[in-house]
């Protein structure tokens, strides 16, 4: 991999984040009667999309919203803008990294047909968020946030609008616990600004429609990239896709997730997962798996049905990335997801010096420093930080966060008494075999049984 293209500033990205955080800035306030700093914001992000075909609309929006009589269709043109913006240094950035492993990014043109939705629900939805819009983060209160359980409640039973729900629902309840805004010392500006503006694209007709096809072949899987929050945990698997005709291999992915009381933590997490997603135990054994005809969206998201899929034959995934990875290509992202936050491309590392500065590890490769995120290495494996730094190849995701490129290991090989190891973070995925995995496991199982009996005797009464 060419690390120092991934050190060198990629053009033109500062400048279009300065325009995002301009309408940051301005949704932080609000915009029920903005201030000269606010309408400056707003200017810059008129400016920023004005040779674009959204140039008229975000200007009318800008002008509108900047006087203070912005309509749910002005905020919808903002929140496109925002989202467009986001999505051009996504494509600057992935070109970047293609450039750096030799993979060229996919290409991510592409629409989906409108319709489907239920109409009065989205325009409710769309209603609550252009009130927080006028509000504004300092101006949030509990009667605010409170107005969108009705709709959540409303959304969650229609599967089409069930993405917009979950997103909304986690929205106002982190809202909720900021309430009174006025009080906040802190606003995650670019947080709430990004699912704000998801929110608003969300309600539009088609947003939630994915193409989905069919695949047959064989999966080597890579490794597990897990997702741990208080009430939630998602496991992504990170796989090669090698098609039965012979075609090109492809990089996919399939995900899990599940509900979870915040008291299942590290290695119980697996015991939610794990009967929802029987690839998982082919993670932990090394396997591979035979698919035929599996649902696939059109970015390369295995829609995980059991009955499609079956074990196959050993597959170790230090000879996939080092063998198959660097011919894989790469599906292109679907256009809602073009975001520098959802970037996470496989690749394969060896031959590098892991250097430790307090907490900071690095990698270099080649005299060139790749910075490695080690605190995306989740407690629910037998992957450690200790193990990355003494490692000497690495499977991981190439991420993009606080304006610099990071690797998140998946995987290490690291060597033990003069044996070479592989550590994986998704070992334990299909069931711990070692002393430590399985001392947590059953500790998490004592955790599960007690809330069980709790549960069990609460409905009882």
């Amino acid at each position: 991999m060419r690390a120092d293209l991934l050190a060198d500033p990629v053009d033109g990205v500062d400048e279009v984040l300065v325009a995002v955080a301009g309408v940051d800035q301005a949704l932080a306030a609000g915009l029920l009667r903005p201030q000269p700093a606010q309408v400056a914001g707003l200017a810059v992000l008129a400016d920023a999309v004005a040779g674009s075909p959204l140039g008229a609309r975000v200007a009318e929006a800008a002008e509108k919203a900047a006087a203070g009589a912005a309509g749910e269709e002005h905020f919808v043109s903002l929140a496109v803008a925002r989202i467009a913006l986001l999505g051009s240094v996504h494509d600057a950035l992935m070109v970047r990294v293609g450039q750096a492993t030799g993979r060229a990014p996919g290409d991510s043109s592409g629409s989906v047909a409108g319709g489907g939705q239920a109409e009065n629900l989205v325009l409710a939805a769309r209603s609550w968020l252009a009130d927080l819009a006028r509000a504004g983060w300092q101006g949030i209160d509990h009667d605010l946030v409170s107005g969108a359980e009705p709709v959540i409640s409303a959304l969650l039973p229609e599967p089409r609008l069930r993405r917009l729900a979950a997103l909304l629902d986690g929205f106002a309840a982190e809202l909720a616990a900021s309430c009174p805004g006025s009080a906040l010392e802190r606003i995650p500006s670019r947080r709430w600004g990004d699912l704000w503006s998801r929110a608003m694209l969300l309600t539009l007709p088609g947003a939630t429609e994915v193409p989905v096809g069919t695949v047959t072949g064989r999966l080597l899987p890579l490794g597990v990239d897990l997702h741990e929050h208080a009430t939630a945990a998602q496991a992504q698997v990170h796989a090669v896709f090698e098609p039965a005709d012979g075609g090109t291999p492809r990089l996919v992915r399939a995900s899990v997730s599940a509900p979870k009381p915040d008291t299942i933590i590290g290695a119980g997490i697996w015991q939610l997962l794990r009967p929802h997603l029987s690839l998982l135990a082919a993670v932990s054994e090394g396997r591979s798996m035979e698919l035929a005809d599996m649902p696939i969206t059109g970015e390369g998201d295995l829609l995980w049905r059991d009955e499609h899929a079956r074990l196959g034959e050993p597959a170790d995934p230090f000879a996939t990335a080092r063998v198959v990875l660097p011919a894989a290509s790469a599906l292109p992202t679907a256009p809602l997801d073009r975001h520098p936050a959802r970037i996470a491309v496989p690749v394969f590392l060896e031959g590098y010096f892991a250097e430790q500065a307090g907490e900071a590890l690095t990698f270099s490769l080649a005299g060139q420093p790749v910075v490695v995120d080690t605190d995306r290495v989740p407690a629910a494996g037998p992957l450690t930080p200790e193990a990355v730094a003494t490692s000497n190849a690495c499977i991981g995701l190439v991420r993009w966060d606080a304006g610099v490129f990071r690797v998140q290991p998946l995987a290490v090989e690291t060597t033990v008494r003069k044996k070479v190891v592989a550590l994986h973070a998704g070992a334990w995925a299909g069931g711990a075999v070692d002393k430590a995995g399985v001392k947590a496991e059953k500790a998490a199982t004592d955790a599960a049984t007690v809330l069980r009996e709790r549960a069990g005797r609460l409905l009882r009464k």
